[in-house]
């Protein structure tokens, strides 16, 4: 017993009941492991994954509570209630009844309302406008037929303004934008168009035109405008600053940046241009009688220094282009060959090894990087001499210049010039591809001079026009008609057609009339 007794002792001490106070110590200890397991576990796993799996759901689970959440976030977006004002009663109410306009059947000013009475017999239908006058306006691309048409008048009719309308000017001159005034009439029955009774509009700058009814016709009336367009010529000091001086003098914002670009092809407008000098700008202009102005391109750029001309640029078309010619006639320089593409260059003239064909040869040309469908351009003016398919090259364009160059382009994805085309300088000839034997789009350019590849780099392509014979004769007689305008000039008083005639006294005319 003693030694049973002894041995419950040593058990009892060995394993003492649990502490009340130990209590918060195994919450902790498990709220420790759950918030270690919940941190460890993917609440947002990716859903694309593992579909079906017990992550998956959970994953499903979170996203619908999260849903959820922001579903019961969502504002009202009902009206918000404003402020209503009380209704008026007493004497408020009967000074503004007093000084209200209503209906009968809204109670008037006395708030009785009146119904119909049997004298009142409703209408079988209601009358109409005995004629419509509107506005259509001619939109970009449109034609004066559909305008018509849209406007209310009929097929027919619209096509005999027409007529009428191309008989007396060419319908491409007239501008978008111009407004139109229609007049319709009374229509016969409700089922039928109106009839169009007047039309008018601004055909030209210096014509009006109107469509009147004559009986069952249509007949169109040119209305004349006078114009005058002498040039309008600025002068003045050049001053501290050409560019304001010139502003300052009435010359448009346009007008003396496109002076100073074609002064400055001719001298430097920093350092050969004094204060003490004299500009010169002449203007295409013209004035109608109705008041409206049109501001045409520069047509003349000078310089003057102590009376005498420094520069003298004249406008002037020639070989089917305009181009800026000195007094004498020489034209101005036409740059170097401009860049075929607006891409880098990716590989350069010499030998190289063949991306494709494994060995080095001959590259006879620059490449240029592009994004497939950029466009390619002329380098220069000249005429296509070959646009097709030319083995490794793919679709090929060659260009046959003046002084025997030629420029070549290889690899197009679509060509847009044909064989036999003059082109000009900057003109889309195609775009880039990667036809033929090439590993991605770009354009191969070549230079030829008398047929043989050179390379481009070597070449600045320079042109200078020059007026001969009758052509400088009547480009020495335009100088002089413009050297003779006044500045100014432009703006004085433009005598009224209306005016030209000279109104007469009836007892003079009656006066004529006996002595003859």
């Amino acid at each position: 017993m003693l030694a049973d007794q002894g041995n419950g002792a040593a058990a009892i001490a060995a394993d003492p009941p649990a502490s009340p106070f130990a209590m918060p110590e195994v919450f902790a200890s498990l709220s420790e492991d759950w918030r270690e397991k919940l941190a460890q576990t993917d609440w947002v796993p990716d859903l694309g994954r593992d579909i079906g799996s017990f992550t998956w759901f959970r994953g499903l689970a979170t996203l619908v509570l999260l849903c959820g959440v922001a579903i019961s976030c969502l504002p009202d977006f009902g009206p918000i209630s404003g402020h209503q004002t009380a209704a008026l009663t007493g004497f408020r109410a009967d000074q503004a009844r007093s000084q209200m306009i209503a209906p009968l059947a809204y109670g008037s000013d006395t708030g009785v309302r009146m119904a119909a009475t049997d004298a009142v017999r409703p209408l079988a239908q209601s009358p109409e406008r005995p004629s419509i006058e509107l506005v259509a306006t001619l939109g970009r691309g449109d034609s004066l037929r559909r305008v018509l048409q849209r406007a209310g008048v009929a097929n027919a009719e619209a096509r005999e303004v027409t007529d009428l309308v191309a008989g007396a000017v060419t319908l491409d001159e007239i501008k978008p934008g111009t407004k139109i005034d229609v007049t319709l009439g009374r229509r016969p029955a409700k089922n039928q168009p109106r009839p169009l009774d007047q039309l008018a509009f601004r055909a030209r700058f210096d014509l009006n035109l109107e469509v009147l009814r004559n009986g069952d016709k249509l007949a169109l009336n040119r209305k004349p405008i006078l114009v005058d367009d002498t040039p309008l010529r600025i002068k003045g000091v050049v001053g501290s600053s050409l560019y304001r001086s010139a502003r300052a003098a009435g010359a448009p914002a346009d007008a003396v940046q496109k002076y100073l670009q074609v002064i400055g092809k001719k001298m430097s407008v920093s350092r050969d241009i004094r204060s003490t000098d004299e500009f010169d700008i002449i203007l295409g202009y013209r004035r109608a009688e109705t008041g409206e102005v049109e501001v045409g391109d520069l047509l003349y750029a000078g310089i003057e220094r102590d009376g005498k001309a420094k520069a003298q640029m004249l406008k002037w078309a020639s070989g089917g282009r305009s181009n800026w010619f000195e007094a004498s006639g020489v034209g101005q320089s036409r740059g170097e060959l401009v860049r075929p593409t607006r891409g880098r260059k990716t590989s350069g003239y010499g030998m190289r090894r063949h991306p494709i064909l494994r060995y080095k040869r001959m590259h006879s040309g620059i490449d240029f990087g592009g994004g497939y469908g950029a466009p390619i351009y002329a380098v220069t003016d000249g005429k296509v001499s070959f646009a097709g398919r030319k083995g490794g090259y793919g679709k090929f364009v060659k260009i046959r210049h003046n002084g025997g160059l030629g420029s070549g382009y290889a690899h197009m994805s679509r060509i847009a010039v044909r064989n036999g085309a003059r082109v000009r300088q900057g003109q889309i000839i195609g775009y880039i591809g990667s036809t033929g034997l090439s590993t991605g789009p770009h354009l191969h350019y070549e230079l030829y001079r008398n047929g043989r590849a050179i390379n481009p780099n070597s070449v600045k392509f320079i042109e200078r026009a020059k007026l001969a014979g009758k052509e400088l004769r009547r480009f020495k007689s335009e100088l002089q008609r413009l050297q003779q305008v006044k500045p100014g000039a432009a703006l004085g008083t433009l005598k009224s057609a209306s005016s030209t005639t000279e109104k007469q006294r009836e007892i003079s005319r009656l006066g004529k009339k006996s002595i003859s």
